[in-house]
């Protein structure tokens, strides 16, 4: 498209954090500001520091460059302490909501309280900001009455919800190292992830709620205690029904399991009469705050090991420039504890906003879920999955028919590339005046390297800007930069805050370099294929290591996706390459709507769409349907695990997939395929 799918009004543009801080340091427009930030990265850094308003001190030098970029220092002198900057961020007071806690059906009606005093009825309870911070200090004195020191690992295998985020919170006052994974991961998942971190106290909830349903969770807890010896210290929290409360009895079958609030109320009762609580001990830049985890589908999952300032700066700088978050706004992103998007989130409220947490089903009972929910409390920001707005494109639920959404300002979309037709269908589905906001990045930086721009147009299928800081760039096969519209390699060429301190177990860091810098050497390779556009943004094609070469031509799986997923017919679909001989053929598996046939015209529209709005070369070789597609827990598409799985070779880590049956059915799906139409070659 070359006209903006929207623009944003002059008096926006003014009234924007990006605006105001443009203005502050002499620059008009969003290019000039990138080119400053990335030609003089320490008189940007510094900025971002001063007008986040940190309460920590930066120290005299903002970069300290080093022999390989990975070696680069940010604020090397500065002392902060992550958990004291999200409390009291901004300057908010004692009564501000700092969270809202909203469980699968959540609402006004009810009559269950909230854990530790939480006000709030059925599955919607408020936190204060004064009372997060009362609990976050008891709780870190819990936490040293267990011998927890600076370093030390303290993992949570919870749901989304207000507990969780304390729990972070907690173990940043003392300098713990906190690592996170969503309760749907059986035990083979959770050990591959927290077995390699050994860490000291485990939190746990009994259960969770999802799609109307009730799952347990002490079972699986039981054997993932007994795996990680480590652990000295198991805190239950109550959630088997959606609403948290006292944990089940079995608990006590789990070695050194405590309820949480018998947890907390011992700390609280050992506390002296009248005593303080004792300061948040402030570290380095470069303390660990989390180990985050890829995916983990080609094998065990990196444990990569995210510095606290780092991380926090940019998410900063992303919430207030880029997503123009602010001081009583209501953010929220649809996400669970294993995805990084949770860790993105739980920084929203150091720019003094509130972040409202949802755990539970998107689409249960209904479509309506999560718009109901942004209406009843007046949601500022919305962030989702493209595929979660492609479903409900797909379900034809138009929120702007149903709901009052005035305060709505932002949706952002990420996991994957959010097709131009999406883009067009929010812009009608959603009030006008809504900045969708399209981002790319990932769980390496916990953050962005490509994302919105509230102060430019949309333009549908694209991503408006290079975050700022960031020296992004697309390369060729040689390293060179590519020209505009030619697709390459999504790199970064200069040093920035979040990159990881590296790989848990990585000694000599050898692991870490491998991941990101040897492809291109000296800079940062993403793994992303992407291109430049005319407007100064960026469109992502789909992830380099899946980039389909039939005939020696590289194609990316997103151009296919975009062109398959408008069919009415087609609810989502899984590309990827099966070889033959010295070359690639295309293989397409969809997932079609209840009751409609793969018959030879809906193949043939498959083909033509295809063919028409890409290349003959896209059009897929072989095209089969399948019950369901095999995805992550955070939802992505499990495209490398197909793709070895169909050539024969093992899939290295199924306890990673949400689903890993869906994988056997698309490789026999393929083989009958091959027995009927190249019989000779099966």
């Amino acid at each position: 498209m070359t006209a903006p799918l929207w623009s944003p009004s002059p008096e926006r543009v003014a009234a924007t954090q990006l605006a105001a801080f443009a203005a502050r340091h002499g620059f008009d427009g969003y290019e000039a500001l990138h080119r400053w930030s990335v030609e003089r990265p320490d008189e940007f850094w510094s900025a971002v520091w001063t007008f986040a308003e940190l309460r920590g001190t930066p120290g005299d030098v903002v970069i300290a460059p080093g022999d390989t970029m990975a070696a680069t220092r940010f604020f090397p002198g500065a002392r902060l302490n992550v958990a004291e900057e999200i409390l009291w961020g901004s300057g908010a007071a004692d009564d501000d909501v700092m969270y809202l806690s909203i469980g699968e059906g959540g609402g006004p009606e009810g009559t269950t309280a909230g854990a530790a005093g939480a006000a709030g009825v059925g599955s919607e309870r408020v936190w204060t900001r004064g009372e997060v911070r009362s609990l976050v200090s008891t709780l870190a004195e819990a936490m040293r009455s267990e011998g927890v020191e600076p370093g030390d690992r303290i993992a949570a295998w919870m749901p989304n919800i207000a507990e969780t985020m304390i729990v972070m919170l907690a173990a940043a006052a003392i300098g713990a190292v906190f690592s996170s994974t969503s309760p749907d991961f059986g035990v083979d998942g959770v050990l591959d992830r927290f077995g390699q971190i050994e860490p000291v106290m485990l939190f746990a909830a009994d259960g969770y709620r999802y799609g109307g349903r009730s799952f347990d969770c002490v079972e699986r807890l039981r054997d993932i205690r007994a795996a990680l010896p480590s652990v000295r210290r198991v805190v239950v929290i109550g959630y088997r029904d959606g609403a948290v409360g006292a944990p089940d009895p079995s608990i006590d079958t789990v070695a050194d399991a405590v309820a949480f609030d018998t947890f907390v109320a011992a700390a609280a009762a050992s506390a002296a009469p009248g005593a303080e609580r004792r300061p948040f001990e402030r570290f380095g830049f470069d303390h660990p705050w989390y180990v985050l985890y890829s995916s983990g589908t080609t094998g065990p999952p990196k444990c990569i090991v995210h510095r606290a300032g780092g991380v926090l700066l940019q998410h900063i700088k992303e919430h207030r420039l880029h997503c123009d978050i602010r001081p009583g706004d209501r953010a929220m992103y649809f996400t669970t504890c294993g995805w990084m998007m949770w860790n993105w989130l739980a920084s929203v409220p150091a720019s003094g906003a509130t972040a409202v947490l949802y755990d539970g089903s998107p689409f249960h009972p209904d479509p309506d879920a999560i718009p109901a929910l942004a209406e009843r409390v007046g949601l500022t920001f919305l962030g989702v999955g493209a595929k979660y707005l492609d479903s409900l494109r797909k379900a034809d639920h138009r929120p702007v028919d149903h709901h009052d959404l005035r305060d709505l300002r932002t949706i952002a979309s990420t996991g994957s590339p959010l097709a131009p037709e999406s883009f067009e269908w929010v812009s009608e589905a959603f009030p006008p005046d809504i900045h969708l906001a399209s981002i790319s990045g990932g769980t390496d930086l916990c953050g962005c390297f490509v994302l919105g721009d509230p102060t430019s147009p949309v333009y549908a299928g694209e991503i408006q800007r290079p975050g700022l800081g960031m020296a992004v760039d697309v390369v060729d096969d040689h390293g060179r930069p590519a020209p505009l519209d030619e697709r390459g390699e999504l790199v970064c060429t200069q040093a920035f805050p979040s990159m990881p301190l590296g790989f848990w177990g990585d000694a000599d860091g050898s692991r870490y370099r491998a991941a990101y810098f040897d492809k291109h050497p000296g800079i940062w390779s993403h793994g992303d294929f992407a291109s430049w556009t005319t407007h100064g943004g960026m469109i992502v094609h789909g992830r380099s290591d899946t980039t389909l070469n039939p005939g020696g031509v590289r194609i990316g799986t997103a151009e296919i996706y975009r062109r398959v997923e408008v069919i009415d017919d087609v609810i989502e679909a899984l590309v990827f390459g099966q070889q033959r001989d010295d070359d690639v053929r295309v293989v397409l598996a969809v997932r079609l709507r209840d009751g409609a046939p793969l018959d030879a015209p809906l193949v043939e529209q498959i083909r033509r769409v295809i063919r028409t709005g890409c290349t003959p070369r896209h059009v897929p070789a072989v095209i089969v349907a399948v019950r369901d597609l095999p995805r992550t827990r955070s939802g992505k598409l499990a495209e490398l695990a197909v793709t070895d799985a169909v050539n024969g070779r093992p899939v290295r880590n199924t306890s990673a997939l949400a689903n890993p049956d869906a994988i056997d059915e698309i490789v026999a799906a393929v083989a009958d395929w091959s027995a009927a139409h190249d019989p000779d070659r099966g």
